[in-house]
């Protein structure tokens, strides 16, 4: 019998390429992307100016910072049920987030527009015994719209007793 990662990655690995169920749909709406330009010193008119996004943005609306759409990832996995269960997580201590390795804007998210997150588990590394990087290629969709928000290849560190 395997450390508790090493079994965990032998049930991950069944699912790689498997694509959970949607999660649930999120409004971003003005408030949120004013805080947002707060938190990160960037009040850019095309965020945080409906009269002059209406006017200069192609766009005719304020829209999301890429970095806050992003930044939603973690809210937005909360709704998704994982397809492999809770069986994997068997002994874990605790789950970090390690990185991207490919993060793509295809679609500004407008004011007031609905997201949520699609996710298909890429890929499973054991790193040593007690250790797995997760891959998750995690889409961002919009509600009503045919190209995404974001696409994003998250790697999630998992640290195992």
């Amino acid at each position: 019998m395997g450390t508790n990662a090493e079994n965990a990655a032998e049930i991950f690995q069944k699912f790689v390429g498997k694509q959970d169920e949607p999660g649930e749909w999120f409004t971003i709406d003005q408030d949120r992307i004013n805080q947002f330009a707060d938190c990160t010193i960037d009040h850019q008119f095309i965020h945080v100016d409906p009269e002059q996004a209406a006017k200069l943005s192609p766009y005719k609306v304020p829209i999301a910072h890429g970095f806050l759409t992003l930044s939603m990832l973690t809210h937005l996995a909360t709704s998704v049920k994982a397809s492999f269960g809770a069986e994997p997580y068997a002994g874990i201590m605790m789950g970090v987030n390690y990185g991207f390795e490919k993060v793509r804007f295809p679609n500004p998210v407008k004011v007031n527009s609905k997201i949520r997150m699609v996710r298909e588990l890429a890929g499973v590394e054991l790193k040593n015994p007690n250790t797995i990087h997760l891959i998750q290629k995690c889409t961002i969709e919009i509600d009503g719209e045919s190209k995404p928000a974001c696409v994003a290849e998250w790697i999630t560190r998992l640290m195992y007793a």
